[in-house]
């Protein structure tokens, strides 16, 4: 997750801009950790609205819960904060089947404009199909090019529900937006959905002793640095360290002997002491 953020961060992009290179080689960064700050970094806090939430809170609630869709919610990370608690979400697979799902695809400047099925105006369209098209039709300057333009995913007949005019029975081609015409086809595609069922342990009632828990588990005191050493960690801590070099190298070898948080074969991140201080250390190598 810390390297999502990092790259979103613009660090990166500071040091290209210095570097003159795509992205840097190698990446030190340390930023200091409070207990929220770890807890953030090992868990999620998805929104009342999402399927995340409902899913943990019914979970929690019921002791267990199921749901039917394309791709699980907790393969990243499996604790989840509600409230002030953070809960151990486990997600099985338990079958599965094909379903269709259905893409609606717009042509904004089309060759011939005339209706074959029929045509509507925008702001006659269901509110299932404005909510869909909204972020599209709205834009003012909308994609152009040979064919159709842009898809916009709608997901199963079932999701869509009984008020498209699109999904799952197609009744218009054409949509007038503005005194625009816009051509518009239906295409599906087969695909498997899975049931999962999901089962929540609480491990935690508080940030400050979630944190804890991960400290006891990751927390390790980076010491004894020679001082070109002490020189990269100190500017990793001052805005990042992106020089490939021995002293790099000695730093990194150091921090990798160490549990991490999360580790790949070229990153990860790792929490560690420096100088009675602690930080979220993410590193590439």
């Amino acid at each position: 997750m810390r390297r999502r953020q990092f790259l979103a961060s613009g660090t990166a992009l500071l040091s290209v801009a210095v570097a003159g290179c795509g992205h840097p080689s190698v990446v030190l960064d340390m930023d200091n950790a409070t207990a929220a700050d770890i807890a953030d970094e090992v868990s999620m806090s998805p929104g009342p609205e999402s399927t995340e939430y409902t899913v943990a809170s019914e979970a929690i609630e019921n002791g267990s819960t199921t749901r039917r869709g394309r791709h699980e919610l907790f393969d990243q990370i499996d604790t989840v904060r509600i409230d002030d608690a953070f809960y151990d979400v486990s997600e099985t697979a338990l079958e599965s089947s094909d379903v269709t799902v259905y893409e609606v695809r717009i042509d904004f400047d089309p060759d011939d404009s005339t209706a074959e099925i029929g045509e509507i105006a925008y702001e006659e369209l269901p509110a299932v199909d404005r909510q869909r098209l909204d972020p599209i039709i709205s834009d003012d300057d909308p994609p152009s090019g040979d064919g159709y333009d842009v898809g916009v995913g709608y997901g199963t007949a079932e999701e869509v529900g009984n008020g498209s005019v699109f999904v799952p029975e197609q009744q218009y081609d054409i949509i007038v937006h503005d005194g625009d015409r816009y051509r518009v086809t239906v295409s599906t595609r087969t695909t498997t959905e899975t049931e999962y069922r999901y089962e929540a342990t609480e491990v935690a009632s508080g940030v400050n002793s979630f944190a804890d828990q991960i400290r006891d588990q990751y927390l390790f005191t980076l010491s004894g640095l020679s001082e070109a050493e002490r020189e990269v960690v100190e500017e990793a801590i001052d805005g990042g360290y992106f020089e490939d070099n021995e002293a790099f190298q000695s730093v990194t070898d150091r921090i990798r002997e160490h549990e991490g948080i999360e580790v790949t074969d070229s990153y990860g991140t790792w929490l560690l002491a420096y100088e009675q201080v602690e930080y979220l250390t993410y590193v590439e190598w």
